[in-house]
């Protein structure tokens, strides 16, 4: 009876893919490589798979369009932007009705914070910078959305709301301390 070989163990030193493999089909996705949460070593990384489907900002990012202090300031925008908006609340019907009205809650120091970073970039951006950061990272537009809800149209004026939106990034990057004066000089005179 002849013998049964044995399989050889083939030691592989390569990460394992952890990329989803079955992706909706109008998924819109970019590759970006960030700490291995179950990483044993610091600073291990791994590849993994960013959704940029409603992200303008990490679209730009992925298309190597900004630089990382520029998203890194977005980010810090969307951030303070969130903490800072206090919209209606839910009504909970599982509760138990009470006459009158509820005490509004206190506003929490990380709010106030942020009130005070967004004064400061309202103040640094103008007001025609603020709308356009605003309808970029908040309401997710396009140069070209922004440019048909002002009325205008054609490829000048959406390049006039790509570059002067990448300045904006960079005076964010600037406020939020990702970037300093001089290497945003740099950057826009290369």
């Amino acid at each position: 009876m002849p013998r049964a070989r044995r399989q050889k163990v083939r030691k592989t030193s390569q990460a394992h893919d952890r990329r989803a493999q079955d992706l909706p089909l109008n998924a819109e996705v970019a590759t970006v490589e960030i700490d291995n949460p179950l990483g044993l070593e610091p600073g291990e990384k791994i590849v993994a798979l960013r959704s940029i489907r409603n992200d303008p900002l990490g679209r730009l990012h992925s298309h190597h369009q900004i630089d990382e202090a520029q998203y890194r300031g977005g980010r810090a925008f969307q951030d303070d932007w969130e903490k800072a908006e206090r919209g209606p609340r839910a009504v909970d019907p599982t509760r138990e009705y009470v006459d009158g009205g509820q005490a509004r809650e206190p506003i929490t120091e990380r709010q106030r914070r942020a009130v005070l970073r967004l004064n400061r970039v309202e103040h640094d951006l103008g007001a025609d910078g603020v709308m356009l950061v605003h309808e970029v990272l908040v309401l997710g537009m396009t140069a070209e959305q922004i440019g048909q809800r002002r009325g205008l149209r054609g490829q000048r004026w959406k390049d006039y709301f790509s570059k002067r939106f990448r300045e904006c990034l960079d005076r964010l990057a600037l406020i939020y301390g990702f970037a300093t004066a001089q290497a945003v000089r740099k950057g826009r005179t290369s």
